[in-house]
């Protein structure tokens, strides 16, 4: 049963799960009221939209070990400072963190509050529901670029499952960067949602790890982002040039084959990303990078389409949606 409006409730509406959800037909999400308590000092933030990611259906699922009940799940937002600092008050802002919405109440209410080194204005050319599309998959783009050494102009970068949300941020930003992009898709029909890349190479068709080598002469990609994990472990070895980087946020098997000596002789790095680390500070600070690129046009963010625009009172539909895989970024949509 969907999430639904009480007739007694509607002034301050959340998202609230009390314990960890029973599996993906019972998630155990309940539409309460439910205002949250502003610590001295803190911002009061009225969200205008929130992004659905996939470790909040997990948080909720039970899949995040440091998820505490009950609370509000939710990670990433724009919205409005209502209450707090003079200086912040009216301040259009956005943000997301790993304890939003996983160790502390998060975005999917009404209103979320945060200390004000969390808080970060927007790009004022972003709308709501732009802003707060970003969050959790920029982030994680721009910290594993980061994390591997930076990306720069002149490189040749691989993508590996760039038509998910995160490998479509990866794609934008290293092409913001200057850096040539390879994308390796799955199936064809992925390759309409890849953004940003030079060429899109499918598995399905040939051997991806081939087809750069031949695209780079022979010299393989500077930098891996590896979005799925083991399924594209071999292939981003494969493809990786010599002194080379792999990034990887995720995976779906938690052993793989490792060539050792294959690994040293070709001075390769493995680089591993947890965004779930980071506090709402450091992943505001984070997007606040990001900021001139998007105010200049040099990162676009997702196209939003109305179809995938919920509003609070419909949450589990787009729970199950992202749970379902779907390529578009899903949204809650917090208007009364």
């Amino acid at each position: 049963m969907s999430a639904a409006f009480q007739p007694e409730t509607g002034k301050n509406p959340a998202l609230r799960v009390a314990a960890k959800g029973a599996g993906p037909h019972s998630l155990g999400l309940r539409l309460e009221e439910c205002r949250p308590e502003r610590p001295q000092g803190w911002c009061l933030v009225e969200v205008a939209a929130a992004g659905v990611n996939p470790s909040d259906v997990k948080a909720v699922l039970g899949a995040m070990p440091k998820a505490v009940y009950p609370r509000t799940p939710g990670r990433d937002f724009a919205g409005t400072v209502v209450e707090g600092p003079a200086e912040l008050l009216g301040a259009q802002v956005w943000g997301s963190g790993g304890d939003v919405g996983i160790t502390r109440d998060g975005s999917h209410a009404r209103y979320l509050a945060l200390p004000p080194e969390a808080v970060f204005r927007k790009p004022a050319n972003l709308s709501m529901r732009e802003a707060a599309a970003v969050g959790v998959p920029f982030v994680t783009a721009e910290v594993g670029w980061r994390e591997a050494g930076g990306v720069r102009a002149g490189q040749t970068v691989l993508v590996l499952g760039a038509n998910g949300r995160v490998g479509q941020a990866a794609c934008v930003i290293a092409k913001a960067a200057g850096a040539r992009v390879l994308a390796g898709i799955r199936r064809p029909e992925a390759a309409a949602a890849v953004r940003g890349a030079d060429a899109v190479f499918d598995s399905s068709l040939g051997e991806v790890a081939e087809a750069v080598l031949a695209a780079t002469g022979g010299h393989g990609a500077d930098l891996v982002f590896n979005c799925v994990g083991s399924p594209w472990f071999a292939a981003g070895n494969a493809a990786l040039g010599h002194g080379g980087t792999q990034i990887f946020i995720a995976t779906l098997d938690r052993a793989v084959p490792f060539d050792i000596l294959a690994f040293y002789r070709a001075r390769h790095r493995y680089v591993g990303v947890d965004t779930l680390a980071l506090s709402a500070a450091e992943t505001g600070a984070v997007l606040n990078s990001l900021r001139p690129g998007f105010e200049s046009g040099a990162i676009t963010p997702y196209e939003i389409e109305e179809n995938y625009v919920f509003p609070l009172a419909r949450a589990e539909e787009a729970y199950r949606i992202v749970l379902g895989g779907a390529p578009q970024r899903v949204l809650l949509e917090m208007a009364p």
